[in-house]
């Protein structure tokens, strides 16, 4: 998957960290050619950037930025933008089913002679098991300890399927039970506010965005 486009605007910039050299996309040098972008909304800056870092002439087009920033007009549009988050971040309800189709998608490769490694997710996914521990014993000091086991025992073949799909996978991590509900994993342990990737030779740094899905 390609980290950067073609940058027509001339907006990548290189920034300078304890000897690093860091590579990420300006808003305010996008905002010279595209017009002021101080009272976009935060989220839709976020946007602007991801359009700006993956604009290729294609599926991330010059236009597309325009209409973000042309969304303080109106404070409205009409124009979907094209959107690719940093990372995905499932719970088992919705994370197993799509492990098997991946794992299906892998399978229907091998028969048509294609390889199997070439399926994988294109951008970084966290499942978090969360949604299956029921407390069966409590009051008791290694009561965390014997729900985790038991949820084990009731679980074993799915979480030794989410195991091999961690291992299979590039780009898929598994969280255990026990550890905490998907949000509160997202916050405290896996969200960054800013990441970084290698690509071109370069380090990209840019804001942390995220698909969720849970139950609801």
């Amino acid at each position: 998957m390609n980290m950067i486009g073609q940058d027509s605007l001339k907006v990548e910039t290189t920034l300078s960290v304890e000897g690093k050299e860091y590579t990420y996309f300006a808003l305010n040098a996008a905002a010279e050619k595209l017009g002021d972008i101080s009272r976009l909304p935060r989220t839709l800056k976020i946007l602007l950037e991801n359009v700006l870092r993956f604009e290729d002439g294609a599926a991330y087009t010059v236009d597309d930025a325009k209409a973000i920033v042309e969304w303080v007009n109106a404070a409205h549009s009409d124009k979907d933008v094209p959107f690719r988050p940093a990372r995905i971040l499932m719970q088992d309800f919705t994370g197993v089913p799509a492990v098997v189709d991946l794992a299906a998608m892998r399978d229907g490769i091998v028969k048509l002679g294609g390889n199997a490694d070439k399926v994988n997710p294109l951008v970084p996914v966290d499942l978090v098991i969360d949604h299956s521990v029921m407390v069966d014993v409590s009051g008791r000091k290694d009561a965390l300890e014997r729900n985790v086991d038991l949820e084990f025992e009731r679980n074993g073949e799915r979480y030794e399927f989410l195991r091999w799909g961690q291992e299979a996978f590039d780009n898929f991590r598994v969280v255990p039970p026990g550890t905490g509900i998907c949000h509160q994993v997202n916050l405290e342990y896996l969200a960054q506010a800013v990441w970084t990737a290698e690509a071109a030779g370069k380090t990209i740094a840019y804001p942390d965005t995220l698909f969720g899905t849970d139950s609801h």
